[in-house]
């Protein structure tokens, strides 16, 4: 077990996500399908299960494998996953009180979404400031090595933002209940704004050439913000009506419409040009890699982006959007759940990654005429 966990990295706490979001998508779908709340409480369940054993091996990772742990946050590539820890908390925590609440009860739900919540804005704000930095002053990338994966970090306190208001409703009335819907408010913007500073540079590399075949899936990492923002201010105006005057909660209501069209709008887009590049990566022989974990919990954030907008607009053409998408959901966490255990049964995914291969250098003969290649 001590070694098997040496080469296991932030990374895997995206299977949580991923399975987190079909419990708390699923659960506030517009079709009420016979045994839908059964199975997203199932899987609410298998995702608390899944960041228990993570929690424990990276523990262990942390103890017996230090230099590989250290070599992780030094590393640009992967440091940027420590934002999945902080999300893979905070999906869990709104899960218990969306669906974890029928087995275990309102009480223990909040509580237990209390604690999870405060650890994981937490670990999500010291990730959005701590991974920025290393890669300022110690990983010393240069905005052509841009992905996708530069926005995990910036995400996780959107992730706050939108779990938040879930725990308004169960804290005192009064001062108790606004500071928290604004410091929601508050994450909302940093991570906002942070996301369009880095979203240039994801769109420039991309311009520069396609990305690496097992980087592909990452580009769905781009609807994480897209539909996480939409669905923070579904929330917000849904939590205001209890926890501020009536003046702000009708400006909370039009906001989340006239924010979260336009931006859901730009999601479907983005769903479609990377859809596109990963049929393009399939057919250049792209395997299976832990990036699939990519297709999951973005899209499960515009399927409940979509559900907000359904909720406050009325119309059916954002309920079939989410409905359509939640299918997708479901089809994308089946591939990637059916990877990781072949990848786990074989041993494949906890062995040490690869080195990338080295191009053989050009062979040069020389003739009397001189240096021919």
């Amino acid at each position: 077990m001590i070694t098997a966990v040496r080469h296991l990295g932030p990374n895997w706490y995206a299977c949580v996500m991923g399975t987190a979001v079909l419990a708390t998508a699923g659960v506030a779908l517009p079709a009420h399908l016979p045994g839908l709340r059964t199975a997203c409480t199932a899987a609410w369940a298998l995702a608390t299960a899944l960041l228990l054993v993570l929690l424990t091996a990276r523990a262990l990772h942390w103890r017996h494998h230090r230099d590989q742990a250290r070599a992780h946050l030094l590393d640009p590539a992967v440091a940027p996953f420590y934002g999945c820890l902080a999300m893979a908390l905070l999906s869990v925590g709104a899960g218990a009180v969306t669906t974890g609440r029928d087995w275990m009860g309102t009480t223990a739900a909040v509580a237990l979404d209390t604690v999870l919540f405060t650890t994981g804005t937490v670990t999500g704000l010291a990730a959005a400031v701590a991974v920025p930095y290393l890669m300022a002053v110690r990983h010393r990338v240069e905005p052509r090595q841009a992905t996708p994966v530069w926005l995990l970090p910036l995400v996780a306190p959107m992730v706050s933002a939108a779990a938040g208001p879930l725990l308004v409703p169960h804290l005192p009335p009064g001062q108790a209940r606004e500071t928290l819907l604004l410091a929601c408010v508050a994450l909302f913007g940093l991570s906002l704004l942070a996301v369009l500073l880095v979203l240039p540079f994801v769109f420039a590399r991309l311009l520069g050439g396609s990305l690496p075949l097992a980087l592909t899936p990452t580009l769905f990492l781009v609807l994480g913000p897209l539909g996480q923002s939409t669905t923070a201010v579904g929330k917000f105006a849904d939590t205001a009506q209890v926890a501020m005057e009536q003046s702000y909660s009708t400006g909370f209501r039009v906001f989340a419409v006239l924010y979260g069209v336009p931006v859901m709008g730009f999601a479907l887009l983005w769903l479609c040009l990377a859809t596109a590049h990963v049929v393009r990566a399939r057919r250049h022989g792209m395997g299976f890699a832990m990036t699939w974990w990519a297709f999951t919990f973005p899209v499960g954030t515009c399927v409940t982006g979509a559900e907000a907008l359904g909720a406050h607009t009325g119309l059916v053409v954002f309920d079939a959007l989410a409905l359509g998408l939640y299918a997708a959901l479901v089809t994308a966490w089946l591939a990637a759940a059916a990877g990781t255990v072949r990848g786990l049964l074989s041993g494949e995914l906890l062995r040490a990654p690869r080195p990338a291969p080295v191009a053989p250098r050009p062979v040069t003969v020389r003739t009397t005429s001189g240096a021919v290649r």
